[in-house]
């Protein structure tokens, strides 16, 4: 059994990016910027917000936090995303999802300009994506994919079972398998006999919030397992999906939790954002 170390990559990936922004800085004066909307106080998203900031300060990359609180109105939201949306030292722009209740989150996503869509939650995004033309990938399941690419993890031709349907990391992360000819399969709350169907994964990715979701006896002996769940339990330590004490010795590969995807998220989101600004620098260069 492998650890998959995604912290260690995400590091990498940070010196890489560094690099990169300094020769941006250098040929066109240009400093990456990236605008984080954080709507209410919930300890998680407050959590995520300040890992990113933190991010994008070890990197060189500028970035601004705009506070709301649970009550603004969705209108005073749009007004804020088309102000982003016109600053041109802005190049990403990323609510922080989840959104309170009154605010219709499809609504606020589709606002985003496209070309600021770093977060790759908007349809455009998404469309080009399912079509295997270039775009913003959202950021969990592009860290995803680079992480086993970084291990030299074959994925053409291989079983892929996603465990969790969401917009967000489910469908995106099956459409880049598939990207990649690997054989699919997209499982969720509704899905008949789980089991049936995690057992015949070469790779395994699970992400619903869930601890303890995959047991051993659900898992095929030299499976790769990607974790990508999150969840704090009542005596503070955060724990994945998976059964990781259980289920490690049985595969291939695996990624702990922390220490997995979660940092590769970040560092995928700052590739976004590095991606934008150097469509800044191109757009520029054409004028």
């Amino acid at each position: 059994m492998q650890k998959l170390d995604g912290k260690s990559l995400a590091l990498k990936i940070e010196e890489d990016i560094k690099a990169e922004i300094s020769k941006l800085n250098q040929e066109y004066k240009i400093t990456p910027g990236l605008a984080v909307i954080l709507v209410g106080n919930d300890p998680a998203s407050q959590s995520y917000v300040n890992m990113k900031a933190k991010a994008c300060k070890r990197t060189g990359i500028y970035s601004t936090t705009h506070e709301m609180p649970e009550s603004i109105t969705q209108e005073s939201l749009l007004q804020t995303i088309s102000m982003l949306n016109q600053n041109p030292n802005i190049d990403g722009i990323l609510v922080q999802l989840p959104l309170p209740k009154h605010i219709d989150a499809t609504c606020v996503l589709e606002a985003i300009s496209p070309t600021k869509d770093v977060d790759g939650f908007h349809p455009f995004n998404m469309g080009r994506i399912y079509a295997g033309l270039e775009g913003f990938i959202p950021a969990t399941p592009m860290g995803v994919i680079t992480l086993l690419k970084h291990y030299e993890i074959p994925l053409k031709g291989q079983n892929v079972v996603i465990v969790g349907a969401s917009n967000i990391v489910g469908k995106p992360l099956a459409s880049l398998f598939l990207n990649e000819n690997a054989t699919t399969t997209l499982c969720h709350i509704y899905t008949k006999d789980l089991k049936e169907h995690t057992k015949k994964a070469d790779i395994l990715c699970v992400g619903v919030g869930k601890p303890n979701l995959i047991t051993k006896d659900m898992v095929k002996e030299g499976a790769i397992v990607v974790d990508i769940g999150i969840n704090r339990l009542e005596n503070g330590s955060i724990v994945g999906d998976v059964d990781y004490e259980n289920v490690a010795p049985l595969s291939s590969y695996i990624t702990p939790v922390p220490g997995g995807v979660g940092p590769m998220t970040i560092a995928s989101l700052l590739q976004n954002t590095l991606k934008a600004a150097k469509m800044r620098a191109k757009n520029k260069e054409n004028l």
